[in-house]
């Protein structure tokens, strides 16, 4: 029930006013009556559907990109990560990069804002009867997912990381030994125990006095999972890339040397 939309009355009510203003014929009434209104897009009011996009679209993207080269370039610079087999560096890629993403937005200390996805494109979605084009099918950033990334930053912030224990922080989550298919999963849990060690080893001298900061960054660490590459996607580099395939230029990025 927590993930019902409380204002799907309301703005289905709202929509129909609009449709029945823009299709005002002699026979809307009969149309009006036969629309399946659960297929409308309509604008919701409550966090989870709200659609939103970045205020300043052109500078934000361009910092996100920025920060997005200096990830993929911190994972080509690794020789322990150089060392295992394409594919498996392949399948860590496409499991850490948006996770490592979000940390380097953390450590470049970038801030953003977003607002309401234009109603107009609301319309025009409507009128050219676009739900099953490839726009609609991916899902759009939400206001709900946007306060879950910020909430992540300022957890970060808070902690206010080193450049040392940012980057230990970092091997942690590329070493991924749970990530399907690897075949040196064992090396692979090797490294990632290793980064582990040395960000302790670090936490240590850095804050004597601070005997849980390891845990609270493991923990604030846990919440980068809950924000799914789609939602970065979506929200740094659709307005750059258009149609394609973030995916496809991150490998491109990984292996040109």
């Amino acid at each position: 029930m927590d993930n019902v939309c409380q204002c799907t009355d309301y703005n289905v009510r709202q929509s129909n006013a609009i449709l029945y203003n823009i299709l005002n014929q002699e026979n809307v009434k009969s149309s009006h009556n036969n629309l399946n209104y659960n297929l409308i897009p309509h604008r919701c009011n409550c966090e989870m559907r709200r659609t939103v996009c970045l205020k300043s679209p052109a500078d934000i993207c361009q910092e996100a990109s920025g920060v997005l080269v200096k990830t993929i370039n911190f994972m080509k610079n690794l020789p322990a990560f150089n060392q295992l087999p394409p594919n498996d560096q392949l399948s860590l890629l496409q499991s850490c990069w948006a996770p490592l993403f979000i940390l380097g937005l953390a450590q470049e200390g970038m801030n953003f804002d977003v607002v309401d996805t234009p109603a107009d494109s609301m319309l025009k979605r409507i009128l050219l009867n676009s739900q099953e084009s490839s726009e609609t099918e991916r899902e759009q950033p939400t206001l709900v997912g946007v306060n879950k990334l910020k909430s992540c930053l300022k957890k970060f912030w808070s902690l206010d990381l080193s450049p040392k224990e940012y980057a230990y922080l970092k091997g942690t989550m590329i070493f991924n030994p749970d990530v399907k298919g690897l075949t040196a999963a064992l090396f692979v849990e090797g490294l990632q125990q290793e980064a582990q060690h040395a960000l302790r080893e670090v936490v240590q001298p850095l804050h004597p006095g601070d005997r849980s900061r390891f845990a609270r960054i493991l923990l604030a660490a846990s919440m980068l999972k809950t924000i799914t590459p789609n939602l970065i996607t979506e929200l740094f580099f659709r307005p750059v890339i258009g149609q394609a395939d973030l995916l496809d230029f991150l490998v491109d990025m990984l292996f040109s040397r």
